[in-house]
C-alpha cells in the first residue's frame, strides 16, 4: 500500500513539476500548494490528475510514461482551467470526468503519434480538450456549466482565496517596477493565476530547479516586452497569459529544454519571439469567429514546428537537439558535452590498428609526398628499427625492408567489397603510376563506411569479395606495389567502395603512442609516433568484464549492503542495478575499457561510489585522466554561477585520474578526483580497487572525512 502511495504522490508532483518542463519534487510540490490559490482550480486540477493517473494505470499504459506525468499534466492545465472558468455543481464534476477521459486519450494518442517523430505532445490535449469544452458550453445550454465571468475567455486573471487576499495585495502592489511585476504575474499565467505572490513563489522554485531555465523565462519576457514597444502590437501592453504561456514558455523550450543550452540556443530564443507574435495574432483571429481563448495553442504549434524543422537537417553541427532528456538543461547540457568528451563509442565504428606489434607513422594527414587533396586524410606506416632505419643493408630488395611480408590485418568487422591481387611488387626505387593503389583491399564497415589497405604484396591476399571478416584476421601481408617506391602499408577511410575513392577523416579507436605508450582513444596517429595495439592486463579485464546476469554483493564497514546485478535495456545498453534503492549506473565494457556513461537513482548507495572510483579503467593498465559531468556530484548551490554562464563558458570540471600498478598477484587501482577551477585542482575524493585473480575483491574510499571499506562478493544466483 505505501508504494502504491508513493508511486501515485511521485506521479502527481511530476505531472505539476513538468509544467515548467522538470521532474523536481520540490518544484512540483510548490505548484501544487500554489495551485490552491484559487481554491477551485486548485481542487478540481488535483482531482484530475489523480482520476487520470488511476485511469492509464488501471488500462495497463507503460509505468514509466505514467510515472513521468506525461500522460496527465494535461488534465492537470484541463482541471485548473475548469476551476477558473466555471462554477462548481453536481454538473461540473460529471463534465470535468468526461474531459479529462478525453484529454487523457488524445494524451496517449498524441504522444505516440507525435513521439514516433520524437515530438512532443505539449499542452495541445489540454487545448483541444478545452476548445470543444467551450463550444458545447456556448452551443448548448443544456450543458449545465455555469462560466463565473466572460472576461475569464480572454484575460485568465483569477482572484486569490479570501484568506489570502490581503497578502496577495500586498504583492500585488509592490513598489517596484510595473515590468517587475508583470513578469511573476506572467509566470503565475500558466497557472491561470494573476498574481504577483503565485509568481514569485513559482520563480523562486524554478530558479533552483534551473538557472539556464529562468534565465530562458527572463530573455523570453524581456525580448516580448521590447517587441512590443517597438512595434506597438498591443498598446496597452501585452496580457500577462500570453506573455507567460506563450512568448516566455516557447523562450524557455527552445532556448535551453528541446535545444542543448549555447549562445546560439539563447539568440534562436530572441529570433523566435516575433514569431510568436505573428502566430498568435493570426491564430486569435481566426479563434475569435468561434469566440475561442487561443490558450497555449501558439507555444505548441511553434515549438513542434521549429523542432520537426531542426530533425529535418542533414548535419546538426551548431543547434544541437537534446539527444536524451533529463528534465534540466543543466543536465542535458553537462551530459552532453561530456559525452562529446567521453562517448565517442558510440560516434565512431571503432577501428583497431592494421597490423601487429609497433609501426611508425612515415606519412599522416596532408603529408608532403602523396597525401593530397581528396586523398589528403591517409596514412603509411612502416617498422623501423633502434636506428630508424626500415631496413636492413643493402636495403635494394623488397625483402630488406623490415615490413615487407608482414600480416595486415581487418581494421574492423565488415565484408570485403574489393580485392585486387595480381599487380608486381615494384623494384626498390621505382613506381607503378598505372596501377597506383597497387593491390588492395576494400571492407565495408557500415552504410558508407569502407577502409582501404594498398601497396599489399602480390598474390598475398587472403580473402575475396563478399568474405565476411572480424577484426584483427589477417587479409593481406604488406607489399610494395603500386605507387610505393620502398614497402609501406597504405591505410585509408572512406565513404565508397571504390578504389580511389575520396578521404575520410577518421580516428583509431585505441592504441599506444610512442615510448611511453600513451593509451590514445579514437584518435588520428600523428607522422613520427610509434604506434600499437594496446597490450591487455588479463587482471583488469577479467575483473570489469561484467556480462548480463553477473550479481554482486556489497558490503561497507557500517553493514549495509547492496545487492546489484547486471542487466541490458531495450536499447541493448548494460547496466548495474541496484535492487535496494534501484540506482542504475550505465557502462560501456569492450575489449580495451571499461567505463560508466551515466548514473540515475540514490547518489547515498554503494552503487554511486563504485560508480565514482571506477570510472573509467584502462586494460593496458595506463594511467587515466578524466572528467565527470558536473551533475554526476549531486546539487550543488556553489555551482549556480557556472549553471548561468555554462552555455558560454566553463570555467569548472569535476577531474578523475587512475594510476593501476602490479601488487602480488593482483592489482591495485588508486584513484583521485576533485575538482578544477580557474586552473587550480581541489581533491575531495579517493580510492582504492583491489582486483585479484578471481577479480574485484575491496574498494576502499575516502569520500571527504569519512573512510569506506566496501566487501566486494560475486554470486552465481
Amino acid at each position: 500500500m505505501k508504494k502504491h502511495l508513493q508511486y501515485y504522490l511521485g506521479a502527481a508532483l511530476n505531472s505539476y513539476a513538468i509544467l515548467f518542463f522538470s521532474q523536481n519534487r520540490i518544484l512540483g510540490t510548490l505548484l501544487l500548494v500554489v495551485s490552491f490559490f484559487n481554491i477551485d482550480a486548485g481542487i478540481s486540477g488535483l482531482c484530475a490528475v489523480m482520476a487520470s493517473l488511476v485511469v492509464v494505470n488501471a488500462l495497463g499504459f507503460n509505468k514509466a510514461d505514467i510515472k513521468s506525468g506525461l500522460y496527465s499534466f494535461n488534465s492537470l492545465l484541463l482541471g485548473i482551467g475548469f476551476g477558473t472558468f466555471f462554477n462548481l455543481s453536481a454538473v461540473f464534476w460529471l463534465w470535468l470526468a468526461v474531459s479529462c477521459m478525453l484529454c487523457v486519450v488524445l494524451s496517449v494518442n498524441l504522444t505516440a503519434i507525435l513521439g514516433k517523430y520524437a515530438l512532443p505532445t505539449l499542452s495541445i490535449p489540454f487545448v483541444v480538450t478545452f476548445w470543444v469544452v467551450l463550444i458545447a458550453v456556448n452551443g448548448y445550454v443544456g450543458m449545465g456549466l455555469m462560466q463565473k465571468s466572460s472576461s475569464l475567455m480572454f484575460e485568465l486573471n483569477t482572484n486569490a482565496p479570501g484568506h489570502f487576499a490581503k497578502l496577495c495585495h500586498y504583492f500585488d502592489h509592490l513598489g517596484l517596477s510595473a515590468y517587475v511585476l508583470l513578469f511573476f504575474r506572467s509566470v503565475s499565467a500558466v497557472l491561470f493565476q494573476n498574481s504577483v505572490l503565485a509568481g514569485l513563489l513559482i520563480s523562486i522554485g524554478f530558479f533552483i530547479h534551473s538557472r539556464i531555465g529562468f534565465s530562458l523565462l527572463l530573455i523570453g519576457f524581456i525580448s516580448s516586452c521590447a517587441i512590443n514597444s517597438l512595434i506597438g502590437v498591443y498598446p496597452d501592453g501585452i496580457s500577462h497569459y500570453h506573455l507567460g504561456a506563450n512568448f516566455m514558455m516557447v523562450s524557455c523550450a527552445i532556448g535551453g529544454f528541446f535545444l542543448i543550452p549555447s549562445w546560439r540556443s539563447y539568440l534562436l530564443a530572441v529570433a523566435v519571439i516575433p514569431l510568436a507574435f505573428l502566430v498568435l495574432n493570426g491564430l486569435s483571429r481566426i479563434l475569435l469567429l468561434y469566440n475561442l481563448p487561443v490558450f497555449s495553442m501558439p507555444f505548441c504549434m511553434l515549438t513542434i514546428g521549429l523542432l520537426y524543422f531542426f530533425m529535418l537537417r542533414k548535419s546538426a553541427v551548431k543547434l544541437q537537439l537534446t539527444p536524451w532528456q533529463n528534465y534540466s538543461p543543466e543536465t542535458n547540457l553537462y551530459q552532453f558535452l561530456n559525452g562529446q568528451h567521453r562517448l565517442k563509442e558510440f560516434k565512431y565504428f571503432n577501428f583497431s590498428l592494421p597490423f601487429m606489434g609497433p609501426w611508425i607513422v612515415s606519412q599522416g594527414y596532408e603529408g608532403e609526398i602523396t597525401h593530397k587533396g581528396d586523398w589528403q586524410h591517409a596514412l603509411d606506416f612502416v617498422l623501423e628499427d633502434i636506428d630508424h632505419k626500415s631496413y636492413e643493408l643493402p636495403g635494394i630488395e623488397p625483402e630488406d625492408y623490415y615490413c615487407y611480408n608482414k600480416p595486415v590485418l581487418a581494421v574492423g568487422d565488415g565484408v570485403v567489397e574489393e580485392a585486387v591481387n595480381h599487380i608486381e611488387d615494384n623494384v626498390i626505387g621505382q613506381i607503378n603510376l598505372q596501377q597506383n593503389w597497387g593491390n588492395t583491399v576494400v571492407i565495408k564497415h557500415a552504410e558508407n563506411l569502407f577502409s582501404k589497405v594498398s601497396h599489399l604484396k602480390k598474390n598475398s591476399i587472403k580473402v575475396k569479395v563478399g568474405d565476411y571478416v572480424k577484426q584483427g584476421d589477417i587479409i593481406a601481408l604488406c607489399g610494395n606495389s603500386g605507387r610505393s617506391p620502398e614497402p609501406h602499408l597504405h591505410f585509408q577511410v572512406q565513404a565508397t567502395p571504390y578504389i580511389g575513392s575520396k578521404t575520410l577523416a577518421y580516428p583509431f579507436a585505441y592504441f599506444t603512442a610512442n615510448s611511453q605508450k600513451e593509451l590514445k582513444t579514437f584518435e588520428i596517429p600523428l607522422v613520427g609516433e610509434t604506434v600499437e595495439r594496446p597490450e591487455i592486463n588479463p587482471y583488469l579485464k577479467n575483473a570489469f568484464h561484467f556480462q548480463p546476469g553477473y550479481i554482486v554483493k556489497l558490503t561497507n564497514n557500517k553493514g549495509k549492503e547492496e545487492t546489484c546485478e547486471v542487466l541490458t535495456d531495450e536499447y541493448n545498453a548494460t547496466y548495474f542495478f541496484c535492487r535496494e534503492s534501484g540506482a542504475v549506473a550505465y557502462f560501456v565494457n569492450n575489449a580495451n575499457i571499461f567505463y560508466f556513461t551515466r548514473f540515475y537513482g540514490d547518489k547515498n548507495s554503494i552503487l554511486f561510489l563504485f560508480f565514482l572510483a571506477a570510472y573509467k579503467i584502462n586494460y593496458s593498465m595506463q594511467p587515466v585522466a578524466d572528467s565527470y559531468a558536473l551533475d554526476a556530484v549531486g546539487f550543488k548551490p556553489s555551482l549556480w554561477l557556472q549553471d548561468l554562464v555554462a552555455p558560454f563558458y566553463s570555467f569548472t570540471k569535476n577531474i578523475y585520474t587512475n594510476t593501476i600498478k602490479q601488487e602480488g598477484n593482483g592489482v591495485i587501482v588508486a584513484v583521485e578526483a576533485g575538482k578544477e577551477m580557474f586552473g587550480k585542482k581541489k581533491q575531495d575524493f579517493a580510492a582504492t580497487i583491489k582486483v585479484e585473480n578471481k577479480g574485484i575483491s575491496e574498494l576502499i574510499i575516502q569520500n571527504k572525512n569519512e573512510k569506506v571499506k566496501v566487501k566486494w562478493e560475486t554470486s552465481s544466483v
